[in-house]
């Protein structure tokens, strides 16, 4: 028998130079705008580039993000699409910290996050906000919020709230100003590196917390460096764990499993992981559950097809890609597997 082959481990990334940072920091110039329904993307992503500026409001972004007036979500990765549009550098990435918001922000670089928000009457619901300073003094990250005004965030609630997005950040910037970021990014500008130390990260804290959001977060991170298998096994535990109800006070009572019921209105690793591990029954009862509560939500038609291609029912995946497509004419991977079919 052949001796088993040892798992290598990445070395850690070497650690950055020290940078004295100032105990306060605010990034200026950049318009707030309070949003209309379901527009904190479009809203926000605009606040970004005003800080470049550009003038772009949410009447002119959100008909190009939201083609659908259904539309619950917007994706970090369309956010950074439209920027990429208005010939913008974006960064975006998961697993970020403190540190790095800090340093971002004493250069200049305001923050897009993706954070946990909760409403008493609606409950749980994904965020994003535009971070625009810190106090260390106080503890405290000042933002734009589209929906509160600006605001002041405690840094562990804000982490709290942030971490349910595997603490996604994006960083839009004019090209003028690649040399500067990366300075600021350090090894976080090496995607490979990024990932390995993301995937570190989250899995000590799965282990530490144990609970619905720390498997989310691992499993995306695994499946980020390419490990499927590994992902839907985590996913598993995250449907598995104890149900968070100050993250989900108005759980509806047909919700299985541990993850705040919308948290797949925005968040697609476990349709991506068990996808590609096979498990299509699995993948079209979540995207179900998805279309029960939101029939427009076209991500969950996008998955719901790719599993119905796995099963073999190619009339009902066609029809499924369709429908994405109608309710996003430029849902390129949709086109994309349309075609193969």
């Amino acid at each position: 028998m052949q001796p088993p082959t040892p798992e290598v481990t990445p070395a850690p990334p070497p650690a950055a130079p020290s940078r004295v940072l100032p105990a306060r920091a605010s990034v200026t110039g950049i318009r707030h705008e309070y949003q209309r329904l379901n527009n904190c993307g479009p809203v926000t992503i605009g606040m970004a580039l005003s800080r470049w500026g550009s003038a772009l409001n949410q009447s002119d972004i959100a008909p190009k993000l939201k083609p659908s007036r259904g539309d619950v979500n917007v994706s970090p990765e369309e956010l950074a699409a439209f920027a990429r549009a208005q010939g913008m550098d974006v960064h975006l990435a998961r697993g970020g910290d403190r540190a790095l918001l800090r340093s971002l922000l004493a250069s200049g670089f305001p923050v897009i996050v993706e954070t946990w928000f909760v409403t008493p009457d609606s409950g749980g619901m994904g965020h994003y906000r535009l971070l625009t300073g810190y106090d260390d003094r106080a503890g405290q990250f000042s933002a734009l919020d589209s929906y509160l005004g600006p605001l002041r965030m405690d840094y562990a609630k804000f982490d709290e709230l942030w971490r349910s997005f595997g603490r996604t950040f994006l960083i839009v910037t004019p090209p003028s100003k690649r040399a500067a970021l990366a300075g600021v990014l350090n090894w976080r500008a090496d995607r490979a590196q990024e990932q390995a130390e993301t995937l570190r990260v989250a899995e000590r804290e799965a282990e530490r917390r144990n609970d619905a959001v720390g498997f989310l977060t691992l499993g995306q991170a695994q499946l980020d460096t390419g490990d499927a298998r590994a992902a839907a096994r985590t996913f598993d535990r995250a449907f598995a764990a104890a149900p968070d109800r100050t993250l989900d006070p108005t759980r509806p009572a047909w919700v299985q499993g541990g993850l705040p019921w919308r948290a797949l209105w925005y968040s697609f690793g476990p349709l991506e992981a068990y996808t590609r591990t096979g498990q299509y029954a699995r993948v079209l009862t979540l995207t179900g559950a998805v279309l029960r509560s939101v029939p427009t939500h076209e991500e969950a038609h996008y998955w719901r097809a790719r599993a119905l291609s796995g099963l073999g029912r190619t009339a009902e995946a066609q029809a499924a890609y369709r429908e994405a497509l109608r309710l996003r004419p430029g849902y390129a991977e949709a086109r994309q597997e349309l075609n193969r079919l």
